[in-house]
């Protein structure tokens, strides 16, 4: 009897810069000493206001948990658990080397074995 495949939720990463990706690790670190305000966080990460929402509204969107109470910010859960979550920016591989990494049977493996699959097709 073949074995029963466990369907998952896989939501498509947004396409995100390196210097994206590294604000968004250092939000979730600030985040995780506590809760902090607006205005700690702009200046902590050089942002403006329309910035800090902007990647408030991405780290919302690929599911870490942040709630306001106040005047302060707050990550729900551990700041482990919410860095897994953050998409990794674009590594710029070429066909061959993805190819070269989906030799495998992990989930990742999987997930780049779809995405090449809908480039060859």
């Amino acid at each position: 009897m073949a074995k029963k495949r466990q369907a998952t939720a896989s939501v498509e990463s947004p396409a995100l810069t390196v210097e994206r990706a590294a604000r968004l690790y250092r939000m979730i670190r600030h985040l995780a000493t506590g809760p902090q305000t607006r205005e700690m966080l702009t200046r902590r990460l050089r942002l403006d206001t329309r910035g800090f929402y902007r990647d408030l509204e991405m780290l919302r969107a690929i599911g870490i948990a942040i709630e306001t109470e106040g005047k302060r910010y707050h990550l729900l859960g551990s700041s482990q658990q919410a860095l897994l979550r953050l998409p990794l920016p674009d590594p710029r591989l070429t066909l061959g080397e993805a190819a070269d990494l989906i030799k495998g049977r992990g989930p990742a493996q999987r997930k780049l074995r779809a995405l090449l699959d809908r480039i060859r097709i």
